[in-house]
């Protein structure tokens, strides 16, 4: 994917500049250009623009910070825009108040593609910057791969040779940080992701994100190549000859020992994949039967529990009705003798 980067960036007339130049985009400006985007423009067809803040250094432009400009357009007549001009100096002033370091690097928009106005944005922006960059990012969730496209103007002269006029050209764009930046985005990941996690369907997952974005490079590339055999885009030749070194990288699969290595390695993953499997069933199986012995013997004591309890019950019952018995036998005997007293009683009163 880096490779189809560099070629897609390709080099035109003014190359030497724009491949030159590179943009690393930190992690604060997409969060901040998202946040811009959903409080302006969400659920809209509309764009939204801003200034980038950062450094330059050895022709790589650190984008650290940006903050949001007032933009509007209209929708039938693209030529007809508004930027807001004292917004964006007061905005300037107050942030090189608090970091003097920091410089209007370019400005960005959420595109998802290259407009009319931008060439007339990038106008404006000179009276702020030299160079300044231009950075498409992308906030559309369901698009994969690096959401951020960077372009410099060159300056262009025509087939006459008459007329001098600015174009956009490609430059490579990255998502760095600073240390600071990556504790930030790993507390605000902790949430959403466990990075130290790796189960087999993120494992499967990336791996198709990344086959989805070589595939946008690959249609990108035909795309290209279609429009220049109907004659709609100039051959450029920085661009077919990175092409051609693509194409150089690719292996030969008729090769009967790639075949055969290829069929070797696909053979051993599928029988260790397989032995996972019945080593899985197997330990699965046994905890089964292991779980059933545990509880067929706590049944079974369970069981005899009951059954002692009961006898044990059964016993305290009788001896309790034993002596209940006796004590109604003693009391019918007194009973006769005193009867017997009484009669000896009265016989000698007589």
């Amino acid at each position: 994917l880096g490779v189809l980067e560099n070629t897609m960036a390709g080099e035109g007339p003014g190359g030497a500049v724009a491949g030159g130049m590179s943009v690393v985009v930190h992690p604060l400006v997409l969060l901040s250009t998202v946040d811009h985007y959903n409080r302006v423009a969400k659920d809209t067809s509309k764009r939204v623009v801003g200034v980038l803040l950062g450094s330059s250094t050895k022709g790589v432009v650190d984008v650290t910070n940006s903050f949001a400009v007032p933009f509007e357009e209209d929708k039938k007549n693209p030529a007809i825009f508004f930027l807001d001009h004292s917004y964006l100096e007061t905005m300037f002033r107050m942030y090189k108040k608090v970091n003097a370091r920091e410089k209007i690097m370019g400005y960005y928009s959420t595109g998802p593609k290259i407009k009319e106005n931008d060439i007339k944005i990038d106008d404006i922006m000179r009276r702020f910057c030299p160079n300044p960059v231009f950075v498409i990012i992308d906030v559309r969730p369901d698009v994969e791969g690096i959401p951020t496209t960077a372009y410099l103007s060159v300056e262009e002269v025509e087939s006459d040779g008459k007329e001098i006029q600015r174009s956009f050209k490609h430059i490579p764009s990255s998502v760095g940080a600073f240390e600071a930046e990556e504790v930030g985005v790993e507390h605000l990941l902790r949430d959403v992701n466990d990075p130290s996690v790796s189960t087999l369907a993120n494992l499967v997952k990336h791996k198709i994100s990344g086959l989805t974005g070589l595939r946008e490079q690959l249609l990108e590339m035909k795309t290209y190549l279609e429009n220049v055999l109907t004659g709609k885009l100039p051959a450029n030749n920085q661009i077919i000859y990175n092409m051609q070194t693509i194409f150089n990288l690719l292996p030969n699969l008729n090769v009967e020992e790639l075949i055969r290595a290829l069929l070797v390695k696909t053979n051993d993953m599928h029988l260790v994949i397989y032995i996972s499997s019945l080593i899985r069933c197997i330990i699965a199986l046994h905890n089964l039967v292991k779980n059933k012995i545990q509880y067929e013997d706590a049944d079974v004591l369970a069981e005899k529990e009951v059954a002692q309890t009961s006898s044990g019950s059964k016993s305290k019952s009788k001896e309790e009705k034993a002596p209940q018995a006796g004590e109604k036998e003693g009391g019918g005997a007194g009973g006769g003798g005193g009867g017997s007293s009484g009669g000896e009683e009265a016989k000698e009163k007589k």
